[in-house]
């Protein structure tokens, strides 16, 4: 991330993310591959052409993609913690986050509340 101190009082920042199937030790019956991956820029989620990204793993990762694209203390596990598995006890799928680069929002554009309009507001 970068020096925050450099960013307008509306801006923030959010790294994006790849979520990549790390192994499987079971039988996945979703097609899902070692190297599979999905990723995460802002608030869009992406897949590569032609490929599909199984729901039922996918839906175990959602809960912990906000606070993995935020900066957090160091000693928080979610900054040292980066996997996640399946919750098919028979798939014994393991998917990884990685953070890879990361970009500067602007509150506006990811919002419908105004900005200057709170602002004005809460001062």
């Amino acid at each position: 991330m970068s020096d925050t101190s450099k960013l307008r009082e509306d801006q923030f920042e959010l790294y994006d993310l790849k979520v990549v199937v790390e192994k499987i030790d079971g039988n996945c019956t979703c097609e899902m591959a070692i190297g599979d991956a999905f990723y995460l820029k802002g608030g869009k989620l992406s897949m590569p052409e032609g490929k599909n990204f199984c729901l039922y793993a996918l839906q175990s990762t959602l809960p912990l993609l906000p606070a993995k694209q935020r900066k957090n203390h160091p000693a928080d596990w979610m900054e040292t913690d980066a996997r996640v598995i399946c919750p098919d006890p028979e798939c014994k799928l393991v998917m990884r986050i990685d953070r890879e680069s990361s970009r500067v929002l602007n509150h506006d554009d990811v919002s419908p509340i105004d900005w200057q309009e709170l602002q004005a507001k809460n001062s």
